[in-house]
């Protein structure tokens, strides 16, 4: 699942301009939970900066600012920090009572009249919660990821922790939130992103265990989900705070904890940011006492500046900064129109926390550092698109049948012969496979509301009043292969993270837009209908419909609409979690 094009951004600025930081995450605790000192701060401190094979680790990401033990004493990383003359994000810890919340402004507090201008010349920026928000989703709950904080409890705590500062010498640090990037492209939550000075988006494809993530498709995962941030940031810069492959522990699908794995994803993902976006890799040092699983540091149990892989970024052995490669990409943003609305299971759990080392640098207000291309991006210009691919012409006239089953329940649809695919149904799954594309972005568009953008969304609507637009990127490596566009509805009894309403009866209409959505979509403004595909007439629960089939787009991003038709009225979660429901793009054999 790769991004669909290259495209300028508005926001974006030369990184010659912009202070861009770089580090790692470093948390309160050790393994065992005992609290780490000021000595062993400025230990790993020293070690980020002497690291063989890189240059410029000099920041860190904090999850609290309470030392571990303490009730609100500021942490022993301050005076650590301004030893080694180490920038800081700082982390204020939610998901919490009133009561630890207001422990972490006294610290924060104190830290500031206590230290004074030696450690607020260090603060980059002042991250308000970390993941609360993916925490509260259907994904965070089936994972037990522990208590979560509302949009609204995010904003007022940002907000607080503004007033709080207001009128201190560290009153125009920039104050923002770290979350999946997951967290951020779901519409429920943009109020956070608008109160925030900057995003900080945490991703992990090693987590993306329901999605191709072997290491050779990881660093197209992460960059999705980067560009997708940036596609909903407004313009704010945005950070990568947390982001790594582990060096050992288990499989998740087809992602392998190993040295070999890690060295990769740090050359793929890791050489194509330093010194062009600020970023806090996970992480340092996570394996003492005891070795968690899985394992992200490069380090190992031993505290040491010789790393467990090769650090050295390929053609620049001395440096991690691959500045002669990000030139020309200095003022532009490989951008998505959005991200996966539906949420995988398992995806971009932090593994951090606030317990182990772990760290994230920053840029300054105002400023967002372009992204580079991700590995195998398409370039597409205007008037560049294939020909029709997807919905071809019909090699012979009259109509097509498509069978497919979901539970117990084998449905046939029969599509007018203007939108017979050429590809047989039997070729094509009629589950979701190995490889398959979920939609970037769901946004609904009200006739009753013409002029409002709902934003994207991790829900899907089909009534008489209300349509849904869905964004797939087709990938260039779909070039000569057939895919199907299809529908699944499997029954609520079926479902295991997801649900829907449904009332009313009829079907849905089908149709290829003539332009992909943005989130500014609205109905007066929504794309024209370039080919209608077919109807189904009459939408049954249990059941799983074709679409579309015939060769894949490739290098696209294609816009597709569903209506309602008769009195139907859908309200559905977007889930690929077994049975899928909702609106996928499959391969075909």
């Amino acid at each position: 699942m790769h991004i669909s094009a290259l495209l300028t951004f508005a926001g974006s600025i030369s990184t010659a301009c912009a202070q861009v930081y770089q580090g790692f995450n470093y948390g309160s605790v050790f393994t065992d939970n005992s609290p780490i000192t000021q000595q062993n701060y400025e230990d790993r401190f020293n070690t980020a900066r002497q690291l063989q094979g890189t240059s410029g680790f000099t920041s860190a990401r904090l999850f609290t600012i309470i030392q571990a033990g303490t009730t609100n004493s500021p942490t022993q990383a301050i005076p650590a920090a301004i030893a080694t003359r180490t920038s800081l994000l700082l982390g204020i810890f939610l998901s919490s009572t009133d009561d630890a919340f207001n422990n972490e402004l006294a610290a924060l507090s104190s830290a500031i009249s206590t230290y004074g201008q030696q450690f607020v010349d260090l603060v980059i920026g002042i991250s308000v919660g970390s993941e609360d928000l993916y925490r509260i989703s259907p994904t965070g709950i089936e994972n037990m990821s522990g208590a979560g904080d509302s949009p609204n409890q995010v904003v007022s705590r940002i907000n607080a922790v503004r007033q709080s500062i207001s009128g201190t010498i560290a009153g125009e640090k920039p104050v923002g939130h770290v979350d999946t990037w997951t967290a951020y492209v779901n519409g429920s939550n943009s109020a956070v992103i608008e109160a925030s000075d900057f995003l900080g988006m945490d991703a992990y494809p090693y987590f993306q265990n329901t999605q191709a993530n072997s290491i050779e498709n990881s660093p197209n995962l992460f960059f999705e989900a980067y560009n997708a941030t940036v596609a909903v940031s407004g313009g704010k810069p945005v950070w990568i705070t947390e982001t790594g492959s582990p060096v050992s522990g288990d499989t998740e699908n087809l992602a392998v904890p190993s040295l070999a794995n890690a060295k990769t994803y740090w050359d793929q993902v890791g050489c194509r940011v330093f010194g062009s976006i600020t970023t806090f890799w996970f992480t340092l040092q996570d394996a003492f006492p005891t070795t968690p699983n899985p394992s992200f540091g490069v380090v190992g149990t031993t505290l040491s500046t010789t790393p467990l892989f090769d650090l050295s970024c390929p053609d620049s052995p001395a440096s991690t900064s691959s500045s002669s490669s990000l030139s020309q990409t200095s003022s532009t943003a490989v951008t998505g129109a959005g991200s996966d609305p539906s949420t995988t299971k398992g995806e971009a759990t932090s593994p951090g926390g606030g317990g182990t080392d772990t760290a994230t640098p920053s840029q300054g207000p105002g400023q967002t550092a372009a992204p580079p291309t991700p590995p195998d991006a398409p370039v597409t210009t205007e008037g560049s698109a294939p020909p029709e691919t997807l919905v071809p012409t019909p090699s012979t006239p009259g109509a097509a049948t498509f069978t497919s089953q979901t539970g117990s329940t084998l449905v046939t649809v029969t599509t007018p012969a203007s939108s017979a695919p050429s590809t047989p149904a039997s070729s094509c799954p009629a589950t979701l496979s190995d490889d398959f594309q979920y939609p970037h972005l769901i946004i609904a568009v009200d006739k009753t509301q013409p002029d409002t953008a709902f934003n994207t969304s991790y829900n899907a609507h089909f009534s008489p009043d209300i349509s849904t637009i869905f964004n797939f990127d087709f990938p260039p490596s779909y070039e000569g292969k057939n895919c199907a566009l299809t529908f699944f509805f499997p029954t609520r009894d079926e479902l295991q993270t997801s649900d829907y309403t449904l009332s009313g009866s009829g079907g849905i209409d089908v149709a290829r837009l003539s332009a992909p959505a943005t989130s500014e979509t609205t109905y007066n403004n929504r794309p024209g209908v370039a080919k209608e595909l077919t109807t189904i007439a009459n939408l049954q629960p249990g059941s799983s419909y074709f679409i579309a089939a015939g060769p894949c787009y490739f290098g696209e991003r294609i816009g597709y609409k569903v209506s309602a038709t008769g009195t139907l009225d859908l309200d559905y979660f977007q889930d690929y979690d077994s049975p899928p429901i909702g609106l996928y793009v499959t391969l075909c054999n």
